[in-house]
Order: C-alpha cells, then structure tokens, then sequence
C-alpha cells in the first residue's frame, strides 16, 4: 500500500481520498478550507492546512496529487512545492489541465530531479462509489510505480484506467474525451427536446429514457443519468436555460483546427452551449430585423 498527499479537498478530491483510504491506502489531505478538511476528517481520514505541513507528514519519496482549478492555481501550487520537495518525489495532477501548461511543468520540474504525471480523471460525483476512469501520461516506470493508486481509484485494478503516453497524453486524451462528452450530451438533448414538442402524442420522457436505457443502442451511462433528470423533472421548468463549459471543448475545437481535423458535431455542441449564455440574443433579433427587411417578413416586438 502507499503513502499520498492529497492537495485540493473539493468534492472530488475528497471523494477519491475517501476511496483510496477504503482501498487500503494512507492519504492525508490538504485544504486551506476547514470546511473542506472537515469532509475527510468526518470520514476518519488526517488533513492539514497548508503545504509545509503536508509535506512535512509525508515519507520520501512522496507522492502528491493536485486537484486544484486549471490554470494559475496548479502553477501557484507549484511554486509552493517545489522548494519543500526533494530529488524523487513525485506530484500528480490529476485535474483539468490544458496538456500543453502540462509539458511546460513537466520540464520544470524535470530539472528539479522531481517526476510529474498527468491523469485525466473522469467520473465526478460518482467516482467514489463507481470509481474513476484516468487517463495517465507520463514516465512508463514512474506509472508503474504508481500502478497500486490507480488500481484502487478506478473501478477495477483492470478495468477503467491506462497509460496512454508521455507526460501530456493523459490531459490531452481527457480534453478530447471532454470534447466528445460535448457531443453526447447535444445529441441526446436535441433528442429529447424533439419529442418534447410533439405535444399530440403527449409522450411520456421519463418512460422513453427509460425503455432505452437496456437494449438500445444509444444506451450509456450518459443516458441514464438523462432519465434520473427527467424523472426528477420531466419538463425542466426549474432550470435556466444557461449551459456552462469547462474550457476543455474549447481547447478541444483549436486543437482540432490546428491538426486540419473536422470536428463539426464537437463544434456544434459547443456553440449550443455558448448561444444558451446570450441573454440579449442579438443575433437572433438581427436575423429577424433582416427578414423583415428583406421580405417583409413579419417580426415579434419586445
């Protein structure tokens, strides 16, 4: 069994110190938020409040994993751990990171004598008791020293998670497989809003979900959190309309331009998601003042 830091105790974080202590394994955490201390604390899991300390607690050679918000935050915690680390010590960021910000850390800490390994992780609110999917980058003997933590976080030691590539790879093959989530979830809500406009058949949503969550072929796991939605909520009267995105289509769809790959459906969905954030909707109102203009179609007044 090993011996890890968990840095960041947001609900995923604690979620997967939560698994790995069940598997076995000793975590301490480490939040600068008492409240997010206290949610491992209450599962009978040690935590700390700041870096020094974590370090501190830790065996060399240490293993820490990052899960931290993208962007400035991981290099911020960077610069905090590098002059508490030694030669061997090894950190995981296990977050949403863009692959490239991953390479340039790589390097840094290359040149620190420290190891870095990326892990796409996939499974959210459900990784706890489901277990998670991880796509790792990095050194083939630094992963497969760490083979017993992804054994245990994922859903089964053979099922679930791999070493897709050299450190980059993990971030970049969990961006694509964030950018093809984009496409499901369009399809399946195209779908269904379909079938909610056809008001003559009155048509049951939450039973259609249903009869095709087994044996149809656009079951999944997507799916059927679709129809525990539905089920909560058939018309989704108390929802916004408003679609959030994680940067990952984004960087998804440039990616796909600067390799010449088209990536029309990945495109798409993310353009849905950004038209659902227009409240003016001026476009719209343009196209219509246009119609208007042209053909004297007739227009609705505000």
């Amino acid at each position: 069994m090993m011996e890890l830091g968990m840095v960041g105790l947001g609900r995923m974080g604690a979620n997967m110190a939560q698994r790995l202590a069940r598997q076995g394994h000793s975590v301490i955490g480490q939040d600068p938020d008492p409240q997010a201390r206290r949610r491992i604390e209450d599962e009978g899991l040690r935590s700390v409040a700041d870096l020094p300390a974590l370090v501190q607690a830790l065996a060399a050679p240490r293993v820490l994993w990052l899960m931290v918000p993208a962007g400035a935050a991981v290099d911020e915690t960077l610069d905090a751990l590098l002059p508490l680390l030694g030669p061997g010590d090894t950190i995981i960021d296990g977050g949403n990171s863009n692959y490239r910000d991953t390479t340039r850390r790589a390097r840094r800490l290359e040149d620190a004598g420290l190891h870095f390994v990326d892990c796409g992780t996939s499974g959210g609110v459900w990784g706890l008791a489901e277990g998670y999917s991880m796509m790792v980058g990095g050194e083939a003997e630094t992963v497969e020293r760490l083979r017993p933590i992804f054994e245990a976080l994922a859903p089964a030691p053979d099922q679930g998670w791999g070493h897709v590539g050299p450190v980059g790879a993990g971030h970049f093959t969990k961006m694509v497989h964030n950018g093809i989530e984009y496409g499901l979830m369009q399809a399946y809500a195209e779908g269904f809003a379909i079938l909610h406009h056809k008001k003559d058949f009155a048509l049951d949503l939450p039973q259609v979900a249903e009869s095709w969550r087994t044996g149809s072929v656009v079951r999944s796991w997507l799916l059927d959190l679709t129809a525990r939605a539905l089920a909560d909520d058939p018309s989704m009267a108390g929802l916004q309309p408003w679609v959030d995105d994680s940067g990952e289509g984004r960087w998804t769809v440039a990616e796909a331009i600067d390799l010449d790959v088209p990536a029309p459906v990945i495109t798409q969905a993310l353009i849905a998601r950004l038209q659902s954030r227009d409240g003016e909707a001026f476009a719209d109102r343009l196209l219509a003042a246009m119609r208007h203009q042209f053909g004297g179609h007739p227009v609705k007044t505000a």
